[in-house]
């Protein structure tokens, strides 16, 4: 099923149907937690990290959690441009 498919009412939203839970595993599988930590600067990622604390932390900190949301948004417009061309 596509983003598309999940999210009729709001198809110019990139992030409707998709969980923060989601975004961070996504982001974690693709990046790593060394390489997520240097592109996002903040403590969650690169002292002692995990999932949990990672969304404990991100869904108290919108400024935290509006960065990573920005990078994910990338990351899916990035890959796009890939496979299309």
């Amino acid at each position: 099923m596509t983003h598309q498919e999940l999210s009729p009412t709001q198809p110019n939203n990139p992030l409707h149907g998709i969980t923060l839970e989601m975004i961070l595993n996504e982001l974690v599988e693709r990046y790593g937690w060394d390489e997520l930590s240097q592109k996002i600067r903040i403590r969650c990622f690169a002292n002692n990290p995990s999932i949990t604390s990672s969304l404990t932390f991100l869904r108290r900190t919108p400024w935290a959690r509006e960065k990573v949301e920005r990078l994910y948004v990338f990351y899916k417009w990035k890959l796009s441009k890939k496979t299309k061309g």
